[in-house]
Parts: structure tokens; sequence; C-alpha cells
């Protein structure tokens, strides 16, 4: 078989350094915007992205070629600096070092979309810090709440 075919789907999560509220009004449309501009770059394709003032959702197809890991280090670095750069006033602005990734299937993609859409509505009930918490649960993922924020 000379071709790879691949169905690869990402639900990813990420906030702020120390949780800040950094993503304001004043940049969000435009961060989007170039977001989506450095992942279509890296031939990959965003669904949807939303977030709140301290966090950011991302729901994208991944060429095979890509990594999840390597995709993240461009988005983040490109992102910060583009904010730097684009908006001086902004110099306080960072990424947490780290992120959550999570796969979505095929049938998934339209309720990944709606709640990522749904950000504000959803945080009026539950805090970044319980849903990211509840996504590792709800994938299995083993993790130590005294590294969890760092």
């Amino acid at each position: 078989m000379p071709s790879s075919y691949t169905s690869l789907h990402y639900h990813i999560i990420f906030s702020t350094k120390e949780r800040r509220p950094l993503v304001t009004d004043d940049i969000r449309g435009r961060l989007y915007e170039y977001m989506r501009g450095v992942i279509r770059n890296e031939a990959c394709f965003l669904r949807a992205i939303g977030g709140m003032p301290d966090h950011i959702h991302l729901l994208m197809t991944s060429h095979a070629t890509k990594s999840v890991a390597d995709l993240m280090r461009v988005v983040k670095t490109n992102s910060s600096k583009w904010i730097h750069e684009a908006f001086p006033d902004h110099r306080a602005f960072g990424w947490q070092d780290g992120y959550g990734a999570f796969t979505v299937s095929e049938s998934a993609i339209a309720d990944v979309q709606r709640y990522i859409e749904n950000q504000s509505e959803h945080h009026k009930r539950r805090s970044f810090q319980d849903e990211f918490i509840e996504f590792l649960q709800r994938h299995g993922i083993e993790f130590d709440p005294r590294y969890l924020w760092t």
C-alpha cells in the first residue's frame, strides 16, 4: 500500500502562564486568527478555537507527519512572540509550559466544537482547573496534583 491514511483529531487545552487572565478582549480575535495561520502553515487544520482569558481550547486535525509536541511548540512559541511584537503593552504574556492533548473520534467532532464555542457559558459553572482535571480523569491520564499547575 503506497499511501498512508490517517484521521488524527485532537482537542488541545493549555493555559496562560500561572493561569493569569492574559487573553484579553483586545487581543483575542487577532490571536485566534494568528494561531489558525500557524496551524495551517504546519499542514494542519484548525476546526475550532475558543477559551477564556486564562486558557485556550483547540480542535484540530493533524497531518500524519506532525507530532502534537512539535506542533504545540510551534503554536505557543510563535503566538507568544507575535503577541509581544503586536501588543508591546502585553510584555507579561506567556503560555504555561505544558498542555493537554486528547484524541477525538470523527463522530465526536461536532460535540467538541460546540463545547469549545460555548466556553464562556461553561465556565460560569466550572473553573479551568476543575475542567482540566476532569479531562485528565475522563481520559484515564494519571497525574500528580503537586505538579499539575507548575
